[in-house]
């Protein structure tokens, strides 16, 4: 067995976080605290003895409540600060997934996965936090191997399913290129635009019009101003765009439908054609816009700055140096390895403690500091600090802080995530993906949109599987996307309703078949290949705004939303309407830097 195998083959499962299967993200009993509170029911912690008395508490340890900590701590030095999480694991949505596939040690990410665009989109604030923990975004040049996959000779597909299409059917060879590329322009091995729409089950006359759309520099705008059609592109969704300007019937549509799911968590019918010139869609070319600097520099920098497990390794980067006895080593390279002891986060004394599996259920300023109520365990506890920090999801907050003006609970109340599932399914070996040449697949109307292999990263002692006869971890995305009108908010509590209502065996149903039937052909056997199935559930996803087709015209709800409130401020992505890991820390830094000035009068 290789060493850097052998201290992780004893992983059972129960008591490491990381390495359960199953139904994990918002795992069972992590949000029963919540829904009680979201169901009407209220807590009294008058009558409940103070537990812990800090200088800081931060509820909710994702990014967002993890960087608030650092940041405390950076200027706070000899102050405790105590942080509380509703989840077993801290991190958030950056969820790190393990697997043992016989003596092959598998690590997964089951959330926020990259540090995405760093020169474009980090501040230098978010530059500096994780540089401080040791992080160099340069080593991802060399830990990132970009060429696997082309030097295999394999493309994208796009697979199209027999209920929307009419038959089933995998075509290979996909020219679109995606939002931050991981592989380089020059290496995708796509075919033509004709020669790959050829293939298409959809009638002539679609093929036609989809291939106009791919290569045309034609304007559909002709006659417009440049300001006239930035107004138009941002106000229409790029279906409506692509059907009325472009001539496409509904099945040619439907071949871009779902292919949104997987950056903005909803179709192409309430994505604007602006956003989606702004990623790569195709039908812009002779509009002759100038395009957004950002949008151009997030879009041109390759998405190569991924640990193994995701932005997980940022979250334990953070633990581990808030909390040193947490975990073993001082780089970038060793923390993927790393093994947490998890009854290390909350001892006694300590300046750092984390407290898992602890859902804050009142919060509200009190004799010059801040009164916690939670529940562990189903019992309600409670906590006394001089500053609080609230880096959950910022819906919520309403429903435990009542004290709240009513403007900003409203504000508050706006922020409706989107819904979405990663899921993690350990194969075999991934043969089948070489024989038919694919090693990423977008699915645009089938349950799982977007499915991928690892993406190819070796940090530290762990070794990305580099044959396909090496054990492989499959990248699944699901969107429960709710079809029909409705505004956003509305399709996305549809979405998590439905969501919530799935057990994990009919995710497990809808991996077989949706693998078997985009992969059988290459000689997948789901009862032979398929080794472990982890479900990253999020009811409560993705974080948008700015965008009047994503429901966030009404000017900038979240400044309104995110307004401190005496010894409590408002952190997490959500206080930016924008779903990155670089926007949850900047807003980390935000808040701790109002706790720390006095109070306004």
């Amino acid at each position: 067995m290789p060493q850097d195998l052998v201290r992780h083959d004893y992983l059972d499962g129960t008591s490491y976080p990381p390495a359960r299967t199953g139904m994990r993200g918002s795992h069972p009993g992590s949000f029963d605290g919540a829904h009680r509170i979201r169901d009407g029911e209220r807590f009294d912690i008058d009558p409940v003895p103070v537990t812990d008395e800090v200088d800081l508490l931060v509820v909710g340890a994702g990014i967002s409540g993890l960087a608030a900590a650092s940041f405390y701590r950076q200027r706070r030095p000899d102050d405790h600060i105590l942080l509380l999480d509703n989840h077993d694991d801290f991190g958030g949505h950056a969820k790190r997934n393990e697997f043992m596939v016989g003596d092959r040690f598998l690590i997964g990410y089951g959330g926020s996965e990259a540090i995405q665009s760093p020169n474009a989109l980090y501040s230098t604030v978010a530059k500096d936090l994780i540089g401080s923990l040791g992080v160099d975004i340069t080593r991802f040049e060399t830990a990132f191997d970009r060429e696997l996959y082309p030097g295999l000779g394999l493309s994208r597909g796009v697979f199209f399913t027999r209920e929307a299409f009419g038959r089933d059917a995998l075509v290979t060879g996909d020219p679109m290129r995606m939002v931050a590329d991981d592989i380089p322009a020059d290496r995708m091995n796509e075919r033509p635009a004709a020669e790959f729409i050829a293939d298409f089950p959809v009638s002539a006359q679609a093929k036609a019009t989809l291939v106009e759309l791919y290569t045309s520099t034609r304007d559909p705008l002709e006659g417009r101003s440049e300001a006239e059609k930035v107004a138009l592109l941002g106000a229409i969704s790029y279906r409506d765009y692509i059907t009325q300007y472009w001539g496409l019937d509904e099945d040619a549509a439907n071949t871009f439908q779902g292919r949104s799911h997987d950056f903005f968590a909803t179709g192409i019918d309430r994505v604007s054609a602006l956003n989606a010139m702004e990623t790569g869609y195709p039908g812009f070319a002779g509009l002759d816009l100038t395009v957004d600097p950002v949008a151009a520099a997030e879009m041109d920098e390759p998405y190569i700055y991924h640990f193994p497990d995701g932005n997980a390794s940022l979250a334990r980067l953070m633990v581990r140096s808030l909390i040193p006895g947490a975990a073993p080593g001082d780089t970038m390279d060793d923390i993927v390895m790393s093994r947490f002891d998890y009854a290390r986060l909350d001892q006694p004394g300590e300046p750092t403690r984390l407290r898992l599996e602890s859902t804050a259920v009142h919060v509200r300023n009190a004799d010059g500091g801040v009164d916690i109520g939670y529940l562990k365990g189903g019992e309600l506890r409670r906590v006394q600090a001089r500053r609080c920090v609230l880096a959950g999801y910022n819906m919520m907050i309403p429903d435990i802080m009542p004290e709240l003006p009513a403007p900003q609970q409203k504000a508050l109340w706006k922020n409706v995530k989107a819904p979405l599932v990663y899921t993690k399914v350990a194969v075999r070996d991934w043969h089948p993906w070489v024989r038919l040449g694919v090693h990423e697949i977008t699915n645009p109307m089938g349950f799982f949109t977007r499915l991928k292999l690892d993406y190819p990263v070796s940090l530290g002692t762990y070794r990305c599987p580099r044959t396909p006869d090496e054990p492989m971890l499959l990248h699944l995305v699901h969107v429960p996307a709710q079809p029909g009108g409705g505004t956003v908010r509305q399709r996305y509590r549809a979405g998590r309703a439905a969501l919530l209502a799935m057990t994990f065996e009919e995710f497990e149903w809808q991996v077989r078949d949706e693998l078997t039937r985009m992969l059988g052909p290459g000689g997948f056997d789901a009862d032979r290949d398929i080794a472990a199935i982890t479900v990253n559930r999020w009811g409560h996803g993705y974080s948008y705004g700015g965008d009047p087709l994503l429901g966030t015209d009404e000017g900038a709800p979240h400044e309104a939303a995110r307004a401190r409130a005496g010894n409590i401020a408002i952190a997490n992505s959500d206080a930016g309407w924008t779903p990155f890991a670089h926007a949850a820390i900047d807003q980390a830094h935000r808040a701790v830097g109002e706790i720390l000035e006095p109070p306004p009068d």
